[in-house]
């Protein structure tokens, strides 16, 4: 099991955002930015153009509400989106307030927040869903 299976099969606790029978949505807990949010399947496949075409298609769609409620919830000028997918071997798209391209920079520092720090970023999001 990968680690973001794990944390789909509640054995490993998250900052949940999002969930239907596919997709799990929940914030990455070194993220870019504040609010900075995981989209994973629920399916193990390693390479994101390797997902099933029903997954990837429908990937974006589970996403674009979590999207707009990241926008509403954080000062940015737009929700960005990367695959870079070298982290963990499981597909996953990142949804990162941004207000330039640099904010989607991977090699930058990421930020440690503390579990509070957390818990309200997600309340942001969610008051926005």
């Amino acid at each position: 099991m990968t680690i973001f299976s794990k944390i789909i099969a509640g054995q490993i606790p998250s900052y949940k955002i999002a969930e239907d029978d596919r997709f799990y949505a929940f914030l990455d807990i070194f993220p870019l930015r504040e609010g900075h949010t995981l989209v994973v399947p629920k399916i193990e496949v390693d390479k994101f153009f390797d997902m099933p075409e029903d997954y990837l298609s429908k990937m974006l769609v589970f996403a674009q509400p979590v999207a707009r409620a990241i926008e509403k919830a954080f000062d940015c000028n737009r929700c960005g989106l990367s695959v870079v997918g070298l982290e963990v071997p499981h597909a996953h798209l990142h949804l990162v307030p941004i207000d330039s391209s640099d904010d989607l920079n991977f090699t930058r520092h990421k930020l440690k927040l503390s579990p509070e720090e957390l818990k309200a970023a997600q309340q942001k999001i969610l008051q926005h869903l």
